[in-house]
């Protein structure tokens, strides 16, 4: 510091200057354009295996291939197999300097592997900038993402968006450290009450791959358990990973576990941790740190080394069905990797997917059930109040409130919190039978019959008009339409018990748990929250609102929301108690009367193979508009034995009940269609082959103009109508 300086700060009493280190860390966050990285002009190349291929990050199909590019010297090190780089791309065949080609946009990309000569004749362009040398991309996943992307007829650059988190350069700089010892074998525990339970703990432990599809039992044991499966794969040398629907059981699950075998043996992957602890805990994963992860639907492509068990929970649960192209499902996604990794598979649920139900009928997976007995004893007891109950009932007619269920709400209330589920509003009503309640279905496909606002009866898949219906099962001549949106509010509860608090759980605000003491809970389908020590009562109503969709798994949805609600109800030896609000001859309902969600979902399977519907076939859903669509039709070789239902009017349809989704959905202002092309068992991939390779050719016609009309493509939808 000069003289001068001192003199001038003596004087004036200014601020002593910046120390350094300050000055760097101004500079550091100073927004100032960071450098491009080299072209690489004249730069010697790698002497050995001198050429990358490399999977650009354009999620288009014409481009779903391996590109061949040059590797620097300087960047031979760097650029290993899985790392993230950066390429030139787009720069044409005329740009060539000095053998090299140049010019084009940065985009970024995956380094495949590195071969000795490129397949390419013409001129390769140089690496641009190896992003990070840590390598991200293992053989593993990049053969679980192809098998994926062929599956649902998608780009592997899509797949992988989905499989890798993005990048954290200060999650990436901390050590991972080494893996922990493998736990003890647990103990039994809870899984005694399951007839093959303690078997399949046991083949888990001593290395073993058996599959089961789990039907849990009520109350909260299940996240135990799945623990105890997890610290028995662990304990077998091997990783697992447990695949939830969404943060909140992800919590129970990681809170089970830890319990169990204590912290730093698992990672948790949940969009709600934030980023960089997002990464930090896959990068543990990939680097062999951690054996074990618990995560919502992106964990389920985890790169756990020696993977020995995959769990899915409530594969029902439309979370597990990804919202971004190529719409992979968890339950399919994890059915591939227990086949290629040849590991145990545990599809556990309170209830029974028809899916699920099917992967027992092949023979691929093994039921794990209780006794009759054990069920009895762990489920409350229902009741249901039908429409001739609440025609008699003076009133529900007043208070819109049954009998039945204010004495049990009464009652219960005097023991604990009481549960009321409340169907969200704005589904769309499905036409059924006045007499029979059976649902009107199309005569030409078995699509649900539709009423349009120009009169007459339309099918919903394949648009043919229903002239002259009468019901199949009784012979009748009328219809109605279904019961639409929830009309108990808390508002009403709330006036009609004065005395008694009132909590809502939805969309705005999510409870996690409750206290024990006596209270209303009113709920949306979904977030019920855990009582302490269990539910009371609980009231179920409109069920007309969840068995009204015009969807074919609308009976299967509602029984499984009736059951994850109930199944936070007290035992009925406790005096557990629940009220459903809807006919009581349907399916459904008995189902959840009996508590047999393996019955009902074997009978759906039946019947959805007598009529050739999913999951006993293939089916994709193609939208757009009219042109597009009949375009795309006229140039897919489709397989010779797949049919084509529609087209039919996309709705403008927004969530479903529950949070169910309804695929397809036209964008503003444009007025899309949609048709349905169904294939039998073993054309599935022939279909997703022939859709994918007529979509690549589409795009790439259009690629050199404006763009050409979207369509979109989605195998295997999760909502078909």
């Amino acid at each position: 510091m000069s003289s001068e300086n001192q003199r001038s700060e003596g004087a004036g009493g200014a601020e002593p200057p910046e120390q350094l280190a300050l000055i760097r860390e101004a500079v550091r966050k100073a927004d100032v354009p960071r450098a491009k990285p080299r072209t690489w002009r004249g730069a010697p190349l790698a002497k050995h295996l001198p050429v990358a291929r490399v999977l650009v990050d354009k999620g288009v199909l014409h481009l779903d291939r391996y590109f061949d590019y040059a590797v620097p010297e300087e960047l031979d090190e760097q650029a290993q197999p899985g790392v993230r780089v950066r390429v030139r791309f787009g720069a044409g065949a005329r740009n060539v300097r000095g053998g090299r080609r140049e010019g084009g946009g940065l985009i970024d990309g995956f380094l495949v592997e590195r071969v000795a000569e490129s397949d390419y004749s013409g001129p390769l362009a140089a690496l641009a900038q190896v992003v990070s040398p840590e390598p991200v991309l293992g053989g593993e996943l990049l053969g679980l993402a192809r098998a994926v992307a062929d599956r649902y007829a998608g780009s592997l650059a899509d797949v992988l968006q989905l499989a890798v988190p993005p990048r954290h350069a200060r999650a990436e700089a901390r050590e991972s450290g080494e893996a922990p010892a493998p736990p003890a074998a647990p103990e039994t525990g809870s899984w005694r009450r399951y007839g093959h339970g303690a078997e399949f703990l046991g083949a888990l432990a001593s290395g073993g791959a058996p599959r089961a599809v789990w039907t849990a039992l009520p109350g909260p044991e299940w996240a135990e358990e799945i623990a105890r499966a997890v610290q028995a794969t662990l304990a077998s040398g091997r990783g697992a990973l447990v695949v939830v629907p969404a943060g909140r059981p992800a919590a129970r699950v990681d809170a089970a576990l830890t319990q169990l075998i204590g912290a730093g043996q698992h990672a948790l992957l949940t969009a709600d941790v934030g980023q960089e602890r997002r990464y930090r805990e896959w990068l543990s994963v990939r680097r062999g740190a951690v054996r074990a992860v618990v995560g919502t639907r992106a964990a389920m492509f985890a790169p756990v080394r020696n993977l020995g068990l995959v769990v899915i929970w409530d594969d029902g649960d439309a979370s597990h069905s990804d919202d971004n192209a190529p719409f992979p499902h968890v339950r399919e996604v994890l059915e591939l990797r227990a086949s290629r990794d040849k590991c145990g598979f545990l599809l556990g649920s309170w209830s029974c997917t028809v899916e699920a139900a099917q992967l027992v009928e092949s023979g691929w997976a093994a039921p794990l059930v209780a006794d009759r007995e054990q069920v009895r004893g762990s489920a409350p007891l229902v009741r249901t109040v039908g429409d001739g109950d609440l025609a008699r009932d003076e009133a529900a007619r007043a208070a819109r409130l049954p009998t039945l269920a204010w004495n049990v709400v009464r009652e219960g209330l005097k023991h604990g919190p009481v549960l009321v589920q409340v169907p969200r509003r704005g589904y769309v009503p499905r036409l059924a039978c006045e007499r029979c309640r059976e649902p009107a279905r199309c005569r030409h496909c078995a699509g649900p019959l539709e009423a349009r606002d120009r009169g007459g009866l339309w099918c919903g898949w394949c648009g043919v008009e229903e002239g002259a219906w009468h019901c199949g099962e009784c012979g009748g001549f009328r219809l109605r339409a279904q019961v639409v949106g929830a009309r108990r509010t808390a508002e009403e509860l709330g006036r009609a018990f004065p005395a008694v608090p009132v909590r809502t759980s939805g969309r705005e605000q999510v409870l996690d748990t409750v206290p024990g003491l006596p209270a209303l809970v009113v709920s949306t389908p979904g977030a019920e929250p855990v009582a302490e020590g269990g539910y009371a009562a609980a009231l179920l109503l409109d069920g007309w609102a969840m068995l009204g969709r015009p969807d074919l798994r609308a009976g299967e949805d509602a029984l499984r929301r009736w059951i994850g609600a109930s199944s936070l109800v007290r035992p009925q030896g406790e005096g557990g108690t629940v009220v459903v609000v809807a006919e009581p001859t349907l399916r459904p309902v008995q189902a959840l009367v009996r508590w047999d969600p393996v019955g009902h979902a074997v009978r759906e399977l039946s019947e959805r193979a007598e009529l050739g519907f999913p999951p006993v076939s293939r089916m994709a859903s193609v939208a757009g508009t009219a042109e597009a669509l009949s375009g795309f039709l006229a140039a897919a070789e489709l397989p010779g034995d797949a049919v084509v239902l529609g087209p039919v009017p996309v709705p403008d349809a927004g969530p479903g009940p529950g949070g169910a989704r309804r695929g397809g959905v036209a964008p503003v202002g444009e007025r899309w269609e949609r048709v349905l092309v169904r294939v039998p068992p073993g054309s599935g991939a022939a279909l997703a082959a022939s859709l994918k390779v007529a979509q690549a050719a589409r795009m790439a016609r259009g690629a050199g103009s404006a763009g050409v009309e979207p369509v979109r493509i989605r195998v295997d939808p999760l909502d078909i109508g």
